[in-house]
C-alpha cells in the first residue's frame, strides 16, 4: 500500500471513529433525555391520581376517541399517540382498570412485589409491549396495603423518532467517511506528491548513477529540507566519486614507474650468471630501492584512503602533546634534532590523524633537509602547525600545488616519496576545517603547515607553553 493510500485510510478512519462517537453519544443523550422528560409526565400523572384528579385521564382519553390504528397497527401519530393509561393492582396482584386507554397492562413480578410490601412511593419504570405498542410504565407503591398504582404511556412515536434519528446519524457518519476519504487523499497527494518525486529521482540516481543532477527545492518544510540535504549529499558523491577516479588513475600512473623498472631488471635477472659482480650488485640495490619504494607508495595510498574516514572518534586534543608525539616518532626514526615550541591550544578533532598530520610535515622537512646541520622547527601556536626546515625552499610557482597528490616538484623527482605526504595533510586539515600553506623562509628554508578552524578552538585552552629539543 502506498503512502497516499496510508494517510487517506487514516483519515477516514479516524473521521468514522469520530463520528461515530459524536453519532452514539449524540443518541443516547437524546433518548436519555427524552426518557427523562417521559418519566417526569408519569411521575406527575401518578401524583395527580393518588390525589384523586382522574380528569389527567379522561383529557387523555377525550383526546384520543376517534382515532383508530394504522395499517401496521401502530396507534395514531398526533397528540393522542401520548395519551395515558392506568390501573391499579392489588397487594395479591390483581390489576384494575383506572381509566385513560381500554388497556391491560401486563403485570411483571416486580410490579407485583412493589403491590404486595412496597414502601410508600417507591417505584419501578420499565417497557412494556402490549401488540403492536410499546408503553413506558411506572409502577408506584401506596404502601399500607393499598398495592401499587401503574401508569404508562404510548411511546411508539418516540421509538420511531428515535430510529429515524439512528438512521440520520449512520448516514452522516457514512457522508463523513466518504468526505474524510477524499479530502485525506487530497491531502495526502498534496503532501506526498514531492517525496513521490524525491523517491522517482533517488530510483534513477540508483538506476543510472546520475550524481550531478540537482533535486528542486520547494518550501521550506521537512521534505524541502529532505530536498536540499539530498542535493548536498547528491554533491559530495559526485566529489567523492571524482576523488576517487583521480586518485586511481593517479595511483596507476604512479604505480607504473616502479613496475616497469622491475620488470626490466626481472628480464636482466635472466642473464644474471652473464653479469659482473659489480652489475649484479647494482641490479639488486636497484631491485631492493624499488621494491621499498613500491611498498612505501602502496602505504601512502593506503593512509590516504583511511584519512578520509571517520572510525575515530572526536575529542578535545592538545596540538603540544600531538607535536611531541611526532617529534619524538621523528627523532627515534632519524635522529634528527626537532625543537617543538607549543602554547597550550585544544581542540576538538580527531587525534590520530593529527599525529599523522603532523608526522608528516616532519618527515617532508627531514627528507628536504638532506644536510641536517639545523634542527627542524616545529611551532604550534593558536591552532596552527608550523614546521621549518633549512632546505632548498620552495619555488612560489610550487607553493600552490605542493599539496596535491602525487605532486613533485623538479628538483624533488629524485628524491624518495610519492607525493603524498602534504597530500593527507590537506585532507587532514580541511576536515578540521583549516587550510594548509607553504612559503619560503627567511634566510633560506621552507615554512610548511595547516591550521584548524576556529569553532574547533576551545577558548579555555591552558596558555602554558612547552619548549623541547633533541638530537
Amino acid at each position: 500500500m502506498s503512502l497516499r493510500s496510508r494517510f487517506a485510510l487514516a483519515f477516514a478512519l479516524v473521521a468514522a471513529v469520530v463520528a461515530t462517537l459524536v453519532g452514539v453519544l449524540s443518541y443516547h443523550v437524546s433518548a436519555e433525555r427524552i426518557a427523562a422528560e417521559i418519566d417526569r409526565s408519569l411521575m406527575s400523572a401518578t401524583v395527580a391520581l393518588a390525589n384523586g384528579q382522574t380528569q389527567v385521564l379522561a383529557s387523555t382519553a377525550e383526546l384520543g376517541a376517534g382515532h383508530e390504528p394504522d395499517d401496521e397497527g401502530h396507534e395514531p401519530t398526533d397528540g393522542a399517540a401520548q395519551q395515558m393509561v392506568a390501573q391499579v393492582v392489588a397487594p395479591d396482584g390483581t390489576p384494575r382498570y383506572l381509566g385513560g386507554r381500554s388497556v391491560a397492562l401486563p403485570v411483571s413480578d416486580p410490579a407485583r412485589a412493589l403491590a404486595a410490601s412496597g414502601v410508600f412511593g417507591q417505584t419501578d419504570t420499565t417497557e412494556v409491549r402490549v401488540g403492536p405498542t410499546v408503553y413506558r410504565e411506572m409502577t408506584t407503591a401506596l404502601g399500607g396495603g393499598r398495592g401499587a398504582l401503574q401508569v404508562a404511556v404510548d411511546v411508539n412515536q418516540t421509538v420511531r423518532v428515535l430510529r429515524g434519528t439512528a438512521k440520520e446519524v449512520a448516514g452522516l457518519s457514512l457522508a463523513v467517511l466518504l468526505a474524510a476519504a477524499g479530502a485525506g487523499w487530497l491531502l495526502a497527494w498534496r503532501i506526498t506528491r514531492r517525496l513521490v518525486r524525491l523517491a522517482g529521482i533517488a530510483e534513477e540516481i540508483t538506476a543510472h548513477g546520475e550524481l550531478d543532477r540537482e533535486v528542486r527545492v520547494e518550501g521550506r518544510d521537512e521534505v524541502g529540507r529532505l530536498s536540499s540535504s539530498l542535493n548536498t549529499m547528491l554533491g559530495r558523491l559526485a566529489t567523492a566519486r571524482e576523488d576517487q577516479e583521480r586518485l586511481v588513475q593517479d595511483a596507476a600512473h604512479e604505480l607504473r614507474t616502479p613496475l616497469t623498472s622491475l620488470r626490466t631488471n626481472a628480464s636482466v635477472l635472466r642473464r644474471f650468471s652473464e653479469l659482473s659482480p659489480p652489475a649484479r650488485d647494482r641490479l639488486i640495490d636497484d631491485l631492493q630501492g624499488e621494491t621499498r619504494e613500491l611498498s612505501h607508495l602502496v602505504d601512502e595510498l593506503v593512509e590516504l584512503a583511511l584519512s578520509r574516514r571517520d572510525d575515530e572518534a572526536e575529542e578535545p586534543v592538545r596540538l603540544a602533546a600531538v607535536a611531541e608525539h611526532a617529534a619524538e616518532r621523528l627523532r627515534r626514526r632519524s635522529g634528527r634534532q626537532v625543537l617543538v615550541h607549543a602554547d597550550g591550544s585544544v581542540v576538538v578533532g580527531w587525534r590520530l590523524r593529527l599525529v599523522r598530520a603532523v608526522g608528516n610535515l616532519l618527515e617532508n622537512a627531514a627528507k628536504f633537509d638532506t644536510e641536517g646541520h639545523e634542527p627542524i622547527e616545529l611551532r604550534v601556536e593558536h591552532c596552527g602547525v608550523t614546521v621549518s626546515d633549512r632546505g632548498p625552499g620552495i619555488d612560489p610557482a610550487d607553493a600552490a600545488r605542493v599539496f596535491d597528490r602525487f605532486y613533485r616538484a623538479d628538483d624533488a623527482r629524485a628524491l624518495p616519496g610519492s607525493g603524498l605526504g602534504l597530500a593527507i595533510v590537506r585532507d587532514t586539515a580541511e576536515a578540521h576545517g583549516g587550510s594548509v600553506f607553504a612559503r619560503g623562509r627567511a634566510g633560506g628554508g621552507a615554512s610548511v603547515g595547516f591550521t584548524v578552524g576556529s569553532e574547533r578552538f576551545l577558548p579555555n585552552s591552558e596558555p602554558d607553553h612547552v619548549d623541547s629539543s633533541a638530537g
